[in-house]
């Protein structure tokens, strides 16, 4: 069945013509010296935020800047959910448990242990800001260049 058509579009409303005083006229508002107030802005990111603020702020970019070495970051980062389940120390085992007991601690040793170098978490990013980037991009630039130079 094909759609129904509407009936036909309803004429549009005439616009009404602002009438203006010739006595008053519009002039746009200057913000220069001696002039207007300029509109109000917000400014929260340019008020000087207290001490504290700013050094917890500042704080986590030096750590991954500098290469914080473990023993000082170590307790800034949140804990694992299964920290308890890594750190399960049995006291005692059975005699009849031994050998199954020993066998455990051969996968443990295998998958944990001997493998602790390679899982284990490099520190230090190496993230640098852009004026140290173009500091160390114009030294390799230089020490290129004495090579070259060396090589000719």
């Amino acid at each position: 069945m094909a759609p129904k058509r509407g009936g036909k579009a309803p004429v549009p409303a005439k616009k009404k013509t602002v009438v203006t005083n010739p006595l008053f006229e519009k002039r746009p508002k200057q913000f220069g010296i001696g002039g207007a107030l300029p509109p109000k802005k917000d400014l929260h990111r340019f008020v000087k935020w207290p001490k504290v603020v700013r050094i917890q702020r500042q704080r986590r970019i030096l750590k991954q800047r500098l290469k914080v070495p473990p023993a000082l970051n170590q307790f800034t980062g949140t804990l694992d959910k299964n920290l308890g389940m890594t750190s399960v120390c049995p006291t005692t085992v059975k005699n009849e448990d031994k050998l199954v007991f020993s066998k455990i601690l051969e996968a443990i040793k295998a998958n944990f242990n001997d493998k602790f170098d390679e899982v284990r978490k490099k520190w230090g990013g190496g993230i640098m800001g852009s004026k140290s980037q173009a500091k160390t991009k114009a030294r390799e630039k230089l020490l290129a260049k004495e090579v070259a130079q060396r090589m000719t």
